[in-house]
């Protein structure tokens, strides 16, 4: 297995899918079966070209492996792996969808000023492209591009800024040399706080080369507060789970210490939306909803949009936006059953995703099997549908906000597009 997984993750999209084809016929043959078949679904993985121990062809056979019937691609600021990714899902005969993630400035709206659903800064919000038609994969990527430069601007102070914390305990972080190359930004991939967090996990380990010295220094030298979860994870020291635990544990706990506030790589609202009506891809608001207990252990407890839905809701149908996506694992039953409400009340189009950008998470979401999430699964092809008809189909003017947005109310227009997803 490991095996396979190094060579799926090649250097290149040309040999990770060439490789690919080889698997599959080991797959065809019987010899490689997947290690259950759930029948589950996930429009949330991410890649290489962001964060991510998997390449977009290894992202596909993961998937495959742990029992997946579709896979979704949702990389930050970037969708260029995406035809990589829809090639492996030909080769493995997944249904398989392209979708990026990105932030947003709600500055000009009345959500301005407010903690939204990102941790890290008020008034911007993490938001999606979903089933963006493959003809416009390119012209999405394309309008990204800008902003992942001007990130990296913020990216080379904020590793400047861990250097300030880090350089009496004889660890400095530099940009261009260890960040940039563990990241796939030469080819258009895009680079994150996760990119430096893991760049001075793998420098902290090298300077703490046990586990018990490895916490000490996070919690007496970097004065970090670790919750009792965190601290078993990295005393376990799991080697596959080691530097990504460790990564967690600092996201959790230290980015508040260096973070600068994002400006100018976040279109505003308005432009996110302008670009979804032009390519026909489905904009969605991805709730996060107040935490308690991080399920990755990579969040502290925090109060996000739940005092103020009326108010999100209100402010999400006079932008434009089509759907709105959420993780069943990440929320109360109550927290979700609100939401839903709330998307049926709005008419906005449901899309489930579990974040997976380590190899600790797991690519099957255990709550989906509940009946209440059921329709999930349903909207899952949904949207594979529309991908595949607003691909085929010349005149996008079809496939409109309006026309999206009326999906949770017009049952039978739900059913036509799952038809085609499952095709």
């Amino acid at each position: 297995m490991t095996d396979i997984m190094t060579k799926l993750n090649a250097k290149t999209a040309e040999e990770r899918l060439k490789n690919l084809v080889e698997v599959k016929k080991s797959i065809d043959k019987g010899e490689l079966k997947p290690d259950l078949l759930s029948g589950s679904v996930n429009n949330h993985i991410h890649t290489i070209y962001s964060f991510s121990p998997y390449s977009p062809t290894l992202a596909v056979f993961m998937a495959w492996k742990n029992g997946l019937t579709t896979a979704g691609i949702m990389d930050h600021d970037s969708i260029g792996g995406a035809h990589e990714f829809l090639k492996a899902g030909e080769i493995m005969n997944m249904a398989v969808t392209a979708g990026i993630e990105c932030r947003v400035s709600m500055k000009n709206t009345k959500l301005n000023g407010k903690r939204i659903n990102n941790p890290d800064q008020k008034s911007v919000a993490y938001v999606a492209l979903h089933g963006v038609p493959h003809g416009f994969i390119d012209t999405v990527n394309d309008f990204f591009a800008p902003y992942r430069e001007k990130r990296n601007i913020r990216n080379k102070k904020m590793c400047e800024s861990i250097s300030h914390l880090t350089a009496p305990f004889g660890i400095t972080l530099d940009f261009e040399q260890d960040v940039l190359p563990i990241s796939n930004f030469a080819d258009s991939g895009s680079v994150t706080e996760r990119h430096l967090l893991f760049a001075l996990a793998k420098k902290i380990a090298t300077v703490y080369k046990t586990p018990d010295q490895l916490v000490d220094f996070l919690k007496n030298g970097l004065k970090m507060d670790l919750s009792d979860k965190v601290s078993a994870q990295l005393l376990s020291a799991i080697p596959e789970y080691y530097l990504y635990d460790v990564l967690g544990a600092l996201k959790g706990n230290l980015v508040e210490k260096f973070y600068i506030d994002a400006d100018e790589e976040c279109p505003d609202v308005t432009e996110y939306i302008a670009l979804a009506k032009k390519t026909g891809a489905i904009s969605a608001y991805a709730y996060l909803g107040d935490v308690g207990n991080s399920v990755t252990g990579d969040k502290k407890a925090q109060t996000f949009e739940d005092e103020y839905i009326d108010l999100l809701f209100a402010e999400l149908s006079r932008l434009g936006f089509n759907a709105v996506t959420y993780m069943p694992t990440r929320n109360t039953e109550e927290q979700l059953n609100l939401v839903m409400q709330y998307c049926d009340n709005n008419g906005f189009f449901q899309i489930s995703g579990e974040d997976i950008n380590s190899p600790r998470q797991s690519f099957i979401c255990k709550a989906l099997e509940k009946e209440n999430f059921k329709h999930l699964f349903a909207s899952t092809y949904a949207l594979i549908g529309h991908e595949k008809a607003a691909t085929e189909n010349a005149d996008n003017g079809m496939f409109t906000a309006k026309t999206i947005a009326q999906f949770p109310l017009l049952p039978d227009r739900i059913k036509h597009f799952e038809a085609i997803g499952r095709a």
